[in-house]
């Protein structure tokens, strides 16, 4: 170790942590540690190792220091943000960007200098009388082709719980790579509490510096804004993936399964609370990861990777009958962390569980009883909207044997989705990568929900799930699809689905458990196994393939009713939302000439339609 380093690090540690820290054999870790500490001031630091008892030693002090509490079932523990901090903050979230970079109108930044300043001023000496944890993480398997390492620091025995469930240990891969520059560091303080949450949320920062691959996090608890490795990581990953030619994606990896025991790779990008953990999950499938996927081409094809190893998943309407292996998980002894949930009797409760709820008990707001309205007059639920839980996929009956494969899984199907509750229909398969990419998954818009900040309901445009977290300018990140679409020998299948479109009367057209039959179509028809009707916008199932599939699958009857509503083509609503894509695209600096061509396409298309047929066409006149 440097000397200076040495210097900075000795007084703040005891030897074994030291030696720890003296045991990687590189430069730029050492110093990204003395001057966290020189910023910072701990009282202390340690030092997480790959050691399992390293990993109880953080979840005892999660536990001692008030961050969780412990519940009635063994390992189980729960989390509490601050009211104010129950969501990612995307205003408060911005990239520090050197003065003449532009990222484009949708990607928030600040000259990197008075970033900087900023951050580090409300950083300074935030860890004065607090323990600094040093923890070494990877995003993807370890050793593997995919492998980024990274080190995070932090003061929160919660954060560092967290990440030890939701990755991979990562202090041997530091070790073995010696002094290889290539790795991203996150530097979180939960800044001045009071009631055991950050106190100062109006102070909430989330700055990435994207030259340096560091991220910085201060006055907040909540993990999307806190946990390193998740959405911040994702932000360094698309930039680095984007220099290097593969794909870094807000998307879930599960193994769909077919005839004759035959498992089917697909990949899935859906904006938060949209279906996307629940699609993962589907009863009688296998998954590899519920959030963050890798992309390599090998050998012509798509191999991905799981980048975590748990989920850090919405809790509101898991219920037994459901999301019964995600339910089993949660009620039965294991390490689970809960967050922003209710809790009475020492078990937790939240929104649309299924039971029976109490009428009291301590939530997100400190005490509560039913009816109890908050300082805008607003009534309080008995649980977060937003609320969460962690835990390790391999505490799931349906972890994929493939999960931890370094050589990855082949992706033969991509599936996008959103909140639609007019336009989309509730399958649908691509005519080709292009016309994917471009229909798909840069058109996806959304209603917004209460895992993010700010007002839900509102319809937002988040191209292939990964608005918030584009690390580069729109138009190059859509090119940087096609480009990687062409490059393949068999590109995965693309399609879309939809499970929030209505009737007439404002109901969904469509139960929770019908996503099953989706799938199985989808898994057919990369085979070659199903036929199609094609439409404008793509292909969609014959009646007389759902019918089979509803009765095989789920044991009930698919009527000629039914399909015909939930498979009309709405051709004004798709006029409309071709005109809003094609009209923000146009605002986009540098957007590759074969998205234009592919929307111009579809609407000629879909006009040709409403000439012969009308405004709304069944499928039984394509």
């Amino acid at each position: 170790m440097d000397p200076k380093a040495e210097e900075v690090l000795r007084p703040r540690t005891d030897d074994e942590n030291l030696r720890r820290l003296a045991a990687i054999p590189n430069a730029r870790f050492h110093d990204f540690v003395a001057e966290a500490v020189e910023l910072l001031q701990p009282e202390a630091i340690l030092v997480v190792t790959d050691d399992a008892a390293d990993r109880a030693i953080v979840r005892d002090l999660a536990v001692r220091t008030g961050e969780e509490i412990p519940l009635a079932t063994p390992e189980h523990t729960v989390h509490y943000d601050g009211y104010q901090d129950q969501g990612r903050d995307t205003f408060s979230t911005r990239y520090l960007l050197p003065p003449g970079t532009d990222l484009g109108k949708h990607i928030r930044g600040i000259d990197r200098a008075e970033g900087l300043a900023e951050v580090r001023g409300l950083m300074a000496g935030q860890m004065r009388g607090r323990r600094m944890i040093v923890q070494f993480l990877v995003l993807g398997p370890a050793g593997s082709a995919f492998a980024i390492p990274c080190v995070q620091i932090t003061d929160s025995a919660y954060v560092a719980h967290s990440e030890g469930l939701l990755y991979r240990p990562g202090y041997e891969e530091f070790r073995r790579r010696g002094d290889a520059p290539g790795f991203f560091r996150f530097v979180h303080a939960t800044g001045r509490v009071d009631g055991g949450v950050s106190a100062d949320w109006q102070k909430r920062r989330v700055y990435i510096d994207l030259g340096d691959e560091v991220v910085y996090s201060v006055n907040t608890q909540y993990a999307g804004n806190t946990l390193g490795l998740k959405k911040l990581a994702l932000r360094l990953a698309i930039r680095k993936a984007g220099r290097e030619g593969w794909l870094a994606e807000h998307t879930f990896l599960m193994g769909a399964k077919g005839p004759g025991g035959r498992t089917t790779y697909f990949l899935g990008a859906f904006p938060s609370a949209c279906g996307k953990t629940s699609t993962a999950m589907i009863p009688g499938q296998s998954i590899v990861g519920d959030d963050l996927a890798y992309l390599r081409d090998v050998r012509g094809e798509v191999r991905a990777v799981n980048v975590e190893r748990g989920i850090f998943g919405i809790i509101q309407d898991v219920n037994a009958r459901d999301d019964p292996v995600i339910w089993e998980a949660l009620t039965r002894p294991g390490e689970v962390i809960f967050s922003n949930v209710l809790v009475a009797d020492g078990r937790p409760y939240w929104l649309g569980m299924g039971v029976e709820t109490p009428a009291e008990g301590r939530n997100h707001s400190g005490a509560w009883r039913t009816g109890q309205k908050d300082e805008e007059g607003k009534e309080i639920p008995l649980a977060h909207p937003n609320a969460r839980y962690t835990l390790r996929i391999d505490d799931l009956a349906n972890r994929d044997p493939n999960a931890d494969d370094p050589a990855g899984v082949a992706a033969a199907g991509w599936i996008y989705g959103g909140r639609d509750s007019d336009t989309c229909v509730p399958v649908e398969e691509a005519f080709d990568w292009a016309h994917g990419v471009v229909t798909k998954g840069a058109s996806i818009e959304s209603e917004t929900t209460t895992a993010t900040l700010g007002q839900a309901g509102v319809r937002k445009f988040n191209p292939m799930s990964n608005l918030d977290f584009l690390s580069l300018p729109l138009g190059e990140y859509v090119r940087m699809h096609l480009d990687f679409g062409r490059r393949l020998e068999k590109p995965p299948t693309i399609f879309s689905v939809n499970y929030f479109l209505k009737g007439k009367g404002g109901a969904f057209l469509n139960s929770k458990l019908d996503k099953r039959i989706w799938l199985q179509w989808m898994e057919l028809r990369v085979h070659g196994e199903m036929g199609a009707i094609e439409t404008p916008t793509g292909r969609i199932p014959r009646h007389e393939d759902l019918e089979r599939l509803f009765r095989q699958h789920l044991g009930r009857e698919y009527s000629r009713e039914a399909y015909a509503e939930q498979f009309t083509v709405r051709i004004p609503e798709w006029l409309a939302k071709v005109e809003r894509v094609e009209a923000i695209y146009r605002s986009e600096a540098d957007v590759p000439e074969e998205l234009f061509r592919q929307l111009a396409a579809q609407k000629e298309r879909l006009a040709a339609l409403r000439a012969k047929k009308g405004d709304c066409v069944s499928p039984f006149d394509l």
